[in-house]
C-alpha cells in the first residue's frame, strides 16, 4: 500500500511537471509571436511618420510655388493642425452617460449628478410633495406601492424605477 501511494505522488508531480513545461512552452510561443506583432506596429508606424513627413514637404513646396515660401508653410501647419484635431476627435471615446444636454459642461437645465460624476444623482420625484405624502416612498396607506413590492392584481415585482438604482452596487457600475 505504501508502495502505491510513493507512485501516486510520484505521477502526479510527473505529470505537474510536463503541465508547467507545455504551459511554459505555449507561453514562450505566444509570447514571441506578440513581440513580433509589436515590432512590426511599431516599424509601421516609423514609416507613417517618415511618409507623413514627405507628404507635408511636398504640399509644402507645392504650395511655395504659387505663393512666398511662408504663406505655403503656415497653410501646411494649419493643414496639419486641422488633421490632427480631427484624428483626436475620431480617438475620443463617446460615453452618452457622461456628457449633459448642454454640451457636457453640466451647466444648463439639466442637473448634474449620476454615476461617475461624484454627485449623488437627482431623485425624479421630491419626497413629501405636497398632497402626496408618502407617495414617493411608498408610505402604507397611501394606495402607491414601495420599491420591490407586488401591486395588488399584479403578477410580479415593478420593474426598478431609476431613483430606485444604487450607484454604489456593483452589478449597476460601469
Amino acid at each position: 500500500m505504501d508502495r502505491l501511494e510513493h507512485l501516486d505522488k510520484h505521477l502526479a508531480d510527473e505529470l505537474a511537471q510536463v503541465a508547467r513545461e507545455t504551459i511554459r512552452d505555449e507561453l514562450r510561443r505566444q509570447t514571441r509571436k506578440q513581440r513580433r506583432t509589436a515590432m512590426l506596429y511599431a516599424a509601421s508606424g516609423t514609416v507613417a511618420l517618415y511618409a507623413g513627413a514627405a507628404l507635408s514637404l511636398a504640399v509644402g513646396l507645392a504650395l511655395a510655388l504659387a505663393m512666398p515660401d511662408w504663406a505655403a508653410a503656415l497653410i501646411t501647419a494649419a493643414l496639419l493642425a486641422v488633421v490632427a484635431y480631427a484624428l483626436r476627435g475620431a480617438a475620443r471615446p463617446k460615453h452618452p452617460s457622461t456628457h449633459h444636454a448642454d454640451g457636457g459642461h453640466g451647466t444648463g437645465a439639466t442637473p448634474p449628478g449620476g454615476p461617475g460624476t461624484g454627485i449623488p444623482p437627482m431623485p425624479q420625484v421630491a419626497p413629501g410633495v405636497p398632497g402626496a405624502a408618502g407617495a414617493a416612498t411608498g408610505a402604507p396607506g397611501t394606495g402607491v406601492p414601495g420599491p420591490g413590492t407586488v401591486a395588488p392584481g399584479r403578477m410580479s415585482a415593478p420593474a426598478p424605477r431609476a431613483d430606485d438604482v444604487d450607484p454604489e452596487n456593483p452589478q449597476y457600475r460601469a
